[in-house]
């Protein structure tokens, strides 16, 4: 997509770690576009080995498709503000813990910190919605988020509405084009696929 040829993207990663390999294709695909991306990790993360993969191996792909260190502390992360250091901030995928950190200004984690150094320069922030609890617990910070200025969603359906009634998983595909839309203002519609 040539609209996001040189754009300063920061690309966060929560862990919905079953997730990493559709949005690290996404953080790919950007940078393949000309985006200049900037990886953040929350710390979880960067450092937890799970059955889906090993943290550093995951770590050194990022860092080896960016070209550049992942931001994975708070004050790694603080810069962002102050140096006017992106145009645009993906979450993606952004967990049930964040979603509630960003809805109650709790700044705790690297990718909290750099959500809120972002939004003071009045620059969009996309949301890449993946928890299991987005239609229960977390239904009440993605409203209070979608409320919110300069805060756009990549669109989102159930993964699995029959065992799993209250999971949400972002649509990865959708990321340029939800990213685009952010850049003019505008939320993609529809947020729900």
């Amino acid at each position: 997509m040539e609209e996001l040829n040189g754009i300063k993207i920061g690309y966060a990663i929560c862990g919905s770690f079953c997730t990493f390999r559709k949005s690290i294709d996404q953080m790919k695909r950007l940078v393949q576009d000309g985006a200049d991306v900037f990886p953040i990790m929350s710390q979880n993360a960067y450092s937890l080995d799970t059955r889906f993969g090993m943290a550093a191996d995951f770590v050194n792909e990022i860092e080896s498709i960016c070209g550049k260190s992942v931001i994975h502390t708070i004050p790694q992360a603080e810069p962002i503000g102050p140096q006017k250091l992106l145009d645009v901030l993906v979450i993606s995928p952004c967990t049930g813990n964040t979603l509630a950190k960003l809805a109650c200004g709790v700044t705790d984690t690297a990718v909290a910190l750099a959500a809120k150094a972002h939004l003071r320069n009045a620059r969009p922030l996309v949301i890449g919605v993946s928890t299991n609890d987005a239609l229960a617990a977390a239904a009440k910070n993605i409203g209070a988020l979608m409320n919110n200025k300069n805060i756009y969603f990549i669109p989102m359906s159930q993964d699995d509405p029959i065992k799993k009634p209250n999971s949400v998983v972002v649509h990865f595909d959708k990321t340029p084009e939800a990213i685009k839309s952010a850049l003019s203002k505008t939320q993609l519609q529809p947020v729900y696929l």
